[in-house]
């Protein structure tokens, strides 16, 4: 343990040297602040309080952001130390590579924690303070936090499998961008064109939502929408969310951060300094 503490320790010094944790939480506070102004508008109409139309918003910023910065912590994590020969030098010392990993993540995963208890507490502190009923969508705000972290971590898995397979940062930073791209953003397009080519047909009521569940952003996304009592304000996904059993969704958001993290053990298993 003293080992995984010292790795991880070592890597938060890193992170703040070169200003990650001021970039990421600079990012999630700044976003999180306007989607909670743009969010809040159709409270009154919905009767719902303004916390809960804010938690709505904020999912579909971690949805983007959460897996964004952490992607973009953790493909430099193995490769950088690859390509500045520091790699060789740490693993003579007594401390086995799955300790390495463990405290990269540790440290990474703090940070994240930071940047994401930054943005959802200042869009928060907003809502609470123009809505003295804010504090019934507490308990969801919580929910989003702890999903959040969990979204993270197998982007942080993910990300370390890829830096370990590229061995190159520049390769590296090219794979998770690309990787962003197609389950982030492509992902959902392709799903939403292979329904509109199905018409309602076999594709769409036997293999979209597990699909959709196969997606860890879409799972996390579909979890926190069922959960929620501001869903018909939130986005294209609430008939999704309301047809997909939450527990699925759940059970996909726990699974994905452990099929992350044997990704990125198994592949950093395999690299020869």
């Amino acid at each position: 343990m003293n080992r995984i503490l010292a790795s991880a320790r070592i890597e938060f010094i890193i992170a703040l040297r070169n200003r990650w944790v001021t970039i990421s939480v600079g990012m999630m506070m700044l976003f999180s602040l306007v989607l909670s102004a743009a969010g809040s508008a159709p409270t009154g109409a919905l009767g719902v309080d303004k916390l809960s139309i804010t938690v709505a918003s904020l999912t579909s910023l971690a949805v983007y952001l959460v897996p964004l910065v952490a992607l973009l912590m953790s493909f430099d994590a193995i490769a950088g130390d690859i390509e500045r020969g520091t790699l060789p030098l740490v693993l003579t010392y007594p401390i086995a590579r799955s300790e390495l990993v463990l405290g990269k993540f540790i440290a990474h995963l703090a940070i994240l924690a930071i940047a994401v208890a930054a943005g959802y507490g200042i869009a928060a502190i907003a809502a609470i303070a123009t809505d003295p009923n804010a504090l019934v969508g507490f308990p969801a705000l919580v929910r989003l936090f702890w999903s959040s972290l969990l979204l993270g971590a197998t982007f942080l898995g993910i990300g370390y499998g890829i830096s370990a397979f590229a061995r190159r940062p520049g390769a590296a930073a090219g794979l998770v961008i690309g990787l962003w791209l197609v389950l982030i953003v492509l992902y959902d397009l392709g799903l939403l064109a292979a329904i509109v080519a199905d018409d309602g047909g076999t594709f769409t009521t036997h293999y979209f939502p597990w699909l959709l569940l196969g997606n860890p952003a879409d799972a996390f996304r579909i979890y926190n929408l069922a959960v929620s009592d501001a869903t018909s304000a939130a986005s294209g996904l609430t008939g999704a969310a309301n047809s997909i059993p939450t527990v699925h969704a759940l059970i996909s958001t726990l699974v994905w951060p452990v099929i992350a993290s044997a990704i990125a053990w198994l592949t950093f298993k395999r690299v020869t300094p």
